[in-house]
């Protein structure tokens, strides 16, 4: 059985193909401004090479922010149990997610199932985000693939009072011009989230295991900033940004069955 999920985030947009249970394919690509083309450019791409077609998808679940315009999609749910869903199958010892997001970053709880047992989200500001990461990336004219090693290169962590938008890109402006080196820079703005990141998570508790999912945990500065403030070292599945897009296709497979069960009773 051939069943597919789709993530239609903010910043990124991922679709897992699954065959019962083992990853099949995957994609990932930048969301647009029209979810529907960008569902269908994604599940293409995901589709890319495995001799499959849409009609061949015995069921497809999506999620994120664009979930209710997928329009292949059989039914959609939200995010945070697709997080859950996607790290449970990874790691099923874990217990504690924290997702980090484009435009938003979620701490989620869940149980030896993967269900949600707990789950806070951040506020409205777009500090600690994706798009915050974006947007210092080119302050600092460095790419942003680039950022998260170049923090590692620090010698000297510079510290910001905060991490609102706004005023941390003045203050790395204003940095810049002094002559602090954007490593140091880089290291004092990755800790200042790392320390937000932590209190959104100490709202919900920090059990073992511990993962990171979304596109910001492939930022190794990151990682390394949230290890040290949280005190455990996260696992990490080998490609964290489909954690959501995975999920939703557990969920597929799950329903597939359920609905086979049902017409063969």
């Amino acid at each position: 059985m051939f069943v597919a999920g789709i993530d239609i985030g903010s910043r990124g947009s991922k679709a897992v193909i699954m065959e019962d249970n083992n990853i099949l394919s995957y994609s990932i690509c930048d969301t647009g401004p029209e979810s529907v083309k960008t569902a269908q450019m994604t599940i293409a791409e995901a589709l890319k090479g495995t001799g499959l077609s849409l009609d061949d998808l015995g069921y497809v679940v999506a999620t994120g922010y664009g979930r209710v315009l997928v329009p292949f999609a059989n039914t959609n749910i939200s995010e945070i149990s697709c997080h859950a869903r996607g790290a449970h199958w990874y790691f099923p010892s874990v217990r504690t997610i924290l997702d980090m997001g484009g435009q938003d970053c979620k701490a989620i709880n869940c149980d030896d199932r993967g269900r949600v047992t707990n789950f806070i989200m951040n506020d409205k500001c777009a500090g600690g985000t994706g798009r915050f990461l974006e947007m210092i990336a080119d302050v600092l004219q460095v790419p942003l693939e680039e950022i998260g090693p170049l923090s590692l290169e620090s010698t000297h962590d510079i510290p910001f009072s905060t991490v609102c938008a706004v005023f941390a890109k003045s203050e790395a402006l204003a940095l810049l011009k002094t002559g602090a080196a954007k490593s140091d820079i880089l290291a004092g703005l990755h800790d200042a989230i790392a320390v937000r990141c932590h209190n959104l998570l100490k709202r919900v508790s920090i059990e073992k295991d511990f993962t990171i999912t979304g596109g910001i945990s492939k930022n190794p500065g990151m990682v390394d900033k949230i290890r040290r403030r949280v005190g455990m070292e996260p696992v990490l599945a080998p490609d964290p940004q489909i954690i959501g897009a995975l999920g939703a296709a557990l969920f597929a497979r799950e329903r597939a069955e359920a609905r086979e069960a049902q017409i063969a009773g």
